[in-house]
C-alpha cells in the first residue's frame, strides 16, 4: 500500500467522479420513466389574507380540496407574496378578509403598498376571488372589491365573479365550493363546516362595572366538560348561541370573543359588553351570555386560532394598547407573561370611562405592576374630571418613550373597539413613529390589532 499523498489524492478525486457518474446516471433513468412536473401550467396557488384567522382556515380547505382533485395547490400568506409569484402561479385563488370600512387585514400591508400601487403585467394569470366581510359596514368587502379591481386591470382573467361572504354566511361558503367543483371537475364534495363546538359549563359571571356611565361589561368563565382544549393568547372563542325553535339545527349561529384566559387556568374566561339594539332590548349574544343563561348551563364553544394577533417570544419587549373590553385579549397576553420568569418589558396603556367603575382587573394589574410583569402601566379615563382623556392621547403624551421601545424591538398589541380607539390609536402612532415605520412595523409583524 502506498504512502503516497498525491495519489491518494488522485484516488480520492477519481473516487468522487465515479460516484458523480452513478448518479448522474441515477437522475436521468428516473426522468425517463416519469415526465416531468410542471407546476406552473396546471398547480393552483391559493392566497389569503387574514385578520381573524377565519380566512386562513377557508384557504387550508380551498388547497386541500384541490388536492383531493388531483391538483397541486400551494397555500401563501399575502405577506408573503410579491409580483413574481402572481406572474408564475398561472391559476390564483385569492381568499381575502375586509376589517372595518374597506380595509385590508394588516397582514397584506406590504402587498398593498408595493405591488398595488400600480398595475402589473398579469396577462395571462386567472383567479377566483373570496371576499370575507360585515355588511353592516359602509365598504361591505372593500378590500376584496380593491383587490378584485387592481387584478382586472392588471389584465388578470375572472374565472368567476367573485363571491361575497356577509358574516361568514354558510350559504356564500358554499357557493364557493361549488365554484371549485367546477374548477376540478369534482363535485362530490362534502359541505365544509366549522370544526365541532365542544361542551363547556358557564361558571362564574361577575359584572365588573356597577354603576358604570358606558355599559355593563362582565366577566364571564367556562369550564369544558371534555378535557381543556390548547391555545394561545391572541386566539379567539366562538359561542354557539341556542338554536330557537323551528331553526334548522345544522346552521347554529355563532359569535366571537377575544379569551382573556390560558389553558393554565383549566378554563376560559371573557370580557363581554352587554349590546343594546335601538329598541332598548339586549343584543342576541351578549343579552344571553349575561342576562338569559344560568350558571351550570351547558355552553357549545370552540377556541380558534388567531395567528395575526399571537405574541412573540417572552424575551421581546411588548406594548400593549386597548380600551374597553379589549382588555380580554390582552390580559391573555399578560397572563403569559407573567408564566415566563425571562419576559421582557411589558408596557400596557388603556383606556376606559371611569376609574371608579371601570378600573377593569384592577387588583391584577397592579399586582403585575408590583411584581414586575408589568414595566409600565398607563391608564386614561375619558368621564373623569381633570382627566378626561382617551387612549390614544396616551400615545401621544408617550410618543418619545413608545419610539424609545420600538428602537429596542418592540412588538405593539392593539385590541379593542374598531370604531374610535382603533383608528385614533393608528393615527397616534403614525405620528409618534413616522407612516413608513408604522408600515414595516407591520410588515415585520412588530404592529398587530385584534379589532371589533
Amino acid at each position: 500500500m502506498t504512502a503516497d499523498p498525491i495519489r491518494w489524492t488522485w484516488a480520492a478525486g477519481l473516487l468522487v467522479a465515479w460516484l458523480g457518474l452513478i448518479a448522474l446516471i441515477v437522475v436521468l433513468k428516473r426522468r425517463a420513466r416519469r415526465p416531468v412536473e410542471t407546476p406552473t401550467a396546471d398547480g393552483w396557488t391559493v392566497v389569503f389574507a387574514s385578520q381573524t384567522g377565519f380566512a386562513e382556515e377557508l384557504a387550508v380547505m380551498t388547497a386541500q380540496t384541490l388536492r383531493q382533485a388531483g391538483k397541486a395547490a400551494r397555500l401563501i400568506s399575502i405577506a408573503d407574496l410579491d409580483l413574481d409569484d402572481l406572474k408564475q402561479a398561472r391559476h390564483l385563488l385569492w381568499i381575502v378578509s375586509t376589517t372595518g370600512e374597506g380595509d385590508a387585514p394588516d397582514s397584506a400591508a406590504r402587498f398593498v403598498r408595493r405591488a398595488m400601487a400600480t398595475p402589473a403585467a398579469l396577462d395571462g394569470v386567472s383567479y377566483g376571488l373570496l371576499s370575507l366581510g360585515d355588511r353592516s359596514y359602509r365598504e361591505y368587502c372593500g378590500f376584496g372589491r380593491a383587490l378584485d379591481g387592481w387584478l382586472r386591470r392588471s389584465g388578470a382573467d375572472v374565472l368567476f365573479d367573485p363571491v361575497e361572504v356577509d358574516n361568514g354566511d354558510a350559504g356564500a361558503i358554499r357557493h364557493w365550493q361549488h365554484q371549485l367543483g367546477l374548477l376540478t371537475g369534482s363535485t362530490a364534495q362534502p359541505d365544509w363546516a366549522p370544526a365541532a363546538l365542544d361542551r363547556w359549563t358557564l361558571i362564574e359571571r361577575r359584572l365588573l362595572n356597577p354603576g358604570s356611565p358606558g355599559g355593563q361589561a362582565w366577566h364571564l368563565a367556562f369550564q369544558p366538560m371534555d378535557g381543556v382544549p390548547d391555545w394561545q393568547a391572541g386566539d379567539i372563542a366562538e359561542i354557539g348561541l341556542p338554536v330557537a325553535a323551528g331553526q334548522d339545527q345544522t346552521t347554529i349561529a355563532t359569535r366571537e370573543y377575544s379569551v382573556a384566559s390560558l389553558p393554565s387556568d383549566g378554563r376560559i374566561e371573557l370580557l363581554v359588553r352587554l349590546m343594546m339594539r335601538p329598541d332598548g332590548t339586549p343584543g342576541l349574544a351578549s343579552g344571553w351570555l349575561t342576562q338569559g343563561a344560568a350558571i351550570g348551563d351547558e355552553v357549545a364553544l370552540r377556541v380558534r386560532a388567531n395567528r395575526g394577533f399571537h405574541g412573540p417570544s417572552s424575551d421581546v419587549p411588548l406594548i400593549l394598547i386597548g380600551n374597553g373590553t379589549g382588555l380580554a385579549g390582552l390580559r391573555a397576553h399578560l397572563k403569559a407573561r407573567a408564566l415566563s420568569p425571562d419576559s421582557g418589558q411589558t408596557w400596557l396603556l388603556f383606556g376606559e370611562r371611569t376609574s371608579a367603575h371601570d378600573a377593569f382587573y384592577d387588583d391584577e394589574l397592579m399586582a403585575w405592576r408590583t411584581s414586575g410583569v408589568l414595566t409600565r402601566l398607563d391608564r386614561a379615563f375619558s368621564r373623569d374630571p381633570g382627566d378626561g382623556r382617551y387612549v390614544q392621547h396616551l400615545v401621544t403624551e408617550q410618543a418619545a418613550e413608545i419610539a424609545a421601545w420600538v428602537e429596542r424591538g418592540a412588538v405593539i398589541l392593539v385590541c379593542g373597539s374598531l370604531e374610535g380607539m382603533a383608528p385614533g390609536v393608528h393615527a397616534a402612532l403614525e405620528a409618534a413613529l413616522g407612516t413608513e415605520h408604522l408600515i414595516e412595523l407591520t410588515e415585520a409583524g412588530r404592529y398587530r390589532r385584534d379589532v371589533y
